[in-house]
């Protein structure tokens, strides 16, 4: 599994955490920025860098911090093939993953620590997808609404 992160100044500190989680368990952790704290950074361009890498590297995941991280799962859904979810606990998570096959979780540096964040990962990394049909179907209708 790989997994990458990225996160703007709000996001920054809670990123590098994680990011030392992922790799203690052995995940294939890339950190995508910032990879120093810019306090006049936009969290557009790590939402950018993240699903693009997500977009091109077949069965992984994206995690985005940002202070709400409502922008940067804005961001993030603007691309075909992304499906961002904005979670703040482990059932949203695993809801976003077995309906939505959603490939990058949003978390909120704000309202979040590591402690907190680790049981949301862990279900949004180890969910799967449901694949029924009506899930499927739903899922092309997000790709198909974009212009």
């Amino acid at each position: 599994m790989k997994v990458y992160l990225g996160a703007d100044h709000r996001g920054f500190e809670l990123k590098n955490q994680i990011m030392g989680q992922l790799k203690n368990r052995g995940i294939d952790a890339v950190d995508l920025g910032a990879h120093e704290l810019l306090p006049e950074d936009d969290y557009n361009d790590y939402a950018v860098a993240v699903c693009q890498a997500v977009l091109s590297t077949p069965d992984s995941y994206g995690i985005l911090l940002c202070s709400s991280a409502q922008g940067m799962c804005m961001q993030a859904n603007r691309f075909k093939g992304i499906r961002a979810a904005f979670c703040h606990d482990p059932a949203e998570a695993k809801l976003s993953r077995e309906h939505n096959d959603a490939n990058v979780i949003c978390i909120s540096s704000d309202s979040r620590n590591v402690d907190s964040c680790g049981e949301i990962l862990e279900t949004f990394l180890h969910t799967e997808f449901l694949n029924l049909d009506r899930y499927i179907r739903r899922n092309q209708k997000l790709d198909e609404a974009l212009v």
